[in-house]
């Protein structure tokens, strides 16, 4: 049988639970979603992508809380914008079509010399 020990606890320090607060800072999903998704439409010039990228633009602006408005460094209607302009830049051979001698990159080999 164990001996028994005197409960040492005392009563008077306790100190209750307090939940952290939470960090004001953390970044949304749907705000990163919105900012990096233009810019993979840009560089892919994905249509699709860039029309997602306007609609999550909107969606985030539109979903936008007051804390986040004033701990936001740009206004949100530049999201909106910038999805835009990538909407734009992945139609634009549609409205300005490359020149016909311009096809494929530059970084392909030369092409071969004939044996004299």
């Amino acid at each position: 049988m164990a001996p028994q020990t005197k409960d040492m606890r005392r009563p008077d320090l306790i100190v209750p639970y307090q939940e952290p607060a939470g960090a004001g800072d953390k970044p949304e999903l749907s705000s990163t979603l919105a900012s990096t998704m233009p810019m993979a439409a840009m560089f892919t010039r994905n249509k699709f992508i860039g029309w997602a990228a306007v609609v999550f633009s909107i969606q985030s602006y539109l979903g936008e809380s007051e804390d986040a408005k004033k701990a936001s460094s740009t206004p949100g209607y530049f999201s909106i914008l910038m999805s835009i302009m990538a909407l734009g830049v992945t139609y634009l051979p549609l409205f300005l079509p490359p020149a016909p001698g311009m096809r494929g990159s530059s970084t392909e080999a030369p092409a071969p010399v004939p044996p004299q």
